[in-house]
């Protein structure tokens, strides 16, 4: 089970400049492929006269990302996108998407060239970026007393996981959220209280897995 896995907290944006061409290497954050092509979308709105947009995104845990696909955009095959990808793979960082958008200067490169120029902008952009630690969550629901909650809110706060709701009743339900290395000491926890857990539906109950 994954542990978590680094993805950025923040875009960055560098130029590298070889023989007259200008390549502008922009990285961000994006989950879903939706999120990576609005960011080329934007790419492509900032820099409309540029010749090439190439792009290399890895969607989900890199270490078994649920997406990865790349784009010369007009380049020669190869010379671009996978580049910008083998350095997105290499560096592990998941839920990423990159563009190198490229100002032609008037003197070819040649493919191997290219391959460098695309390669050497990408990791001038990651060693820029800031990342941050996704930590892997799970939820569960808790069926118990009112006089629970309390404990229970102290326990989430100490292991970093979350109560998101509290239906009150006779007996209360309470909607949690934490961390899945945590759910095993969870489990002794709430055995220890006398409470139950119920079956939840992780994809309609838990916002941020």
């Amino acid at each position: 089970m994954s542990q978590g896995y680094a993805l950025p907290a923040a875009a960055e944006q560098v130029e590298y400049v070889v023989k007259k061409s200008r390549f502008i290497a922009r990285v961000g954050p994006a989950n879903d492929r939706a999120a990576a092509m609005a960011m080329l979308a934007q790419a492509r709105a900032d820099f409309p006269d540029a010749r090439h947009h190439c792009w290399a995104y890895v969607i989900g845990d890199p270490y078994s990302p649920t997406l990865a696909a790349c784009a010369d955009d007009g380049e020669p095959c190869g010379t671009a996108g996978k580049p910008m990808l083998n350095v997105l793979q290499y560096k592990q960082v998941g839920d990423v998407m990159l563009i190198v958008i490229r100002y032609f200067g008037g003197i070819k490169l040649g493919a191997g060239g290219l391959v460098r120029a695309y390669s050497q902008a990408a990791q001038m952009a990651m060693e820029r970026l800031a990342l941050v630690q996704q930590i892997p969550k799970s939820c569960r629901q808790v069926i118990g007393p009112y006089g629970l909650e309390q404990p229970l809110r102290h326990f989430l706060g100490q292991c970093g996981g979350d109560l998101l709701s509290v239906d009150y009743g006779s007996q209360c339900i309470f909607s949690v959220q934490l961390p899945i290395v945590q759910l095993a000491d969870f489990d002794a926890f709430i055995g220890a209280q006398g409470a139950e857990q119920l079956p939840v539906d992780e994809a309609a109950h838990c916002p941020h897995r």
